[in-house]
């Protein structure tokens, strides 16, 4: 049986760019570029990844990118070819990361899903599954995980932070699916910034002290967090969860630049292969 997908031009996709706290990023600053959104990844700017993944979906219908400097953006050539086609347009970014996402959704049709720049390792299956496993639990918003196991299988070293539950430990995938406009109002948990894993009162801000000590030991099961998130906010919060564990691997540093830039190669051989069987 072929792999359910996701109705053709299901979501809008949104595309973080923006400089963060509007500093220089150091993977910037070593590739001698102005934005970490073009730092080269395999010979490619490292956003162009991103957007041939989202254009080649049949899930994505059009792809929003919020940059803070929209005329760098529009020289590159790949975004240029995807706005000159009429799938993609630039949004200016706000100077915090939740004014962004409103700013950029605010003429979007939803779905929308949310990822970033350096996700530079998503793949199409993972587009689809985030929509059509979302749809599945009624989700008002879904956030994608991957099992520590998937993220290890695709690389040892890839991902070293993980969120510990009674049912195993997972990796945020960067990848959030927002199914309607009254589900924006989630996005005030990253108004402090995300990366919930290297800062943890930033839980106690956004999900409240209980769940921060449930985060530290382990307390429950992923999916029960989750309906405590939706009791918080008052929408229906669902964890999805991708099999592909390379997508938790973002490109945040040397170390995992070059692990991404392994994997990407693979991934073009593994794709040659099969075109030549």
């Amino acid at each position: 049986m072929k792999p359910e997908r996701a109705p053709v031009g299901a979501m809008t996709a949104l595309v973080l760019a923006g400089r963060r706290g509007g500093t220089l990023d150091p993977l910037a600053a070593a590739a001698s570029v102005s934005h970490k959104c073009i730092v080269p990844v395999a010979g490619r700017p490292m956003i162009a990844h991103v957007l041939d993944t989202l254009a080649k979906s049949d899930a994505i219908r059009a792809i929003i990118v919020s940059v803070d400097d929209v005329e760098m953006l529009q020289s590159v050539p790949e975004v240029r070819c995807l706005i000159e086609s009429g799938m993609l347009r630039l949004v200016p970014a706000r100077p915090n990361l939740v004014d962004s996402i409103v700013a950029a959704a605010e003429d979007a049709a939803f779905p929308l899903l949310v990822t970033t720049a350096d996700n530079v390792l998503l793949d199409a299956a993972s587009v689809s599954a985030i929509h059509r496993d979302a749809r599945r639990a009624g989700a008002d918003i879904a956030v994608a995980f991957a099992r520590r196991e998937a993220v290890l299988a695709a690389h040892p070293d890839g991902q070293r932070r993980f969120y510990r539950f009674s049912d195993g430990a997972f990796s945020n995938c960067n990848s959030y699916w927002i199914g309607n406009r009254d589900a924006l109002k989630a996005a005030e948990v990253f108004r402090q910034g995300g990366q919930f894993a290297k800062h943890p009162l930033r839980i106690v801000h956004a999900f409240g002290l209980m769940n921060l000590i449930r985060f530290r030991f382990g307390i429950g099961s992923l999916d029960a967090a989750f309906r405590r998130f939706s009791r918080r906010f008052h929408l229906a919060v669902r964890a999805v969860i991708f099999d592909n564990g390379a997508v938790a691997i973002d490109v945040d540093n040397e170390r995992t630049l070059g692990i991404a830039e392994q994997l990407l190669r693979e991934r073009a051989a593994s794709r040659i292969a099969a075109a030549a069987e």
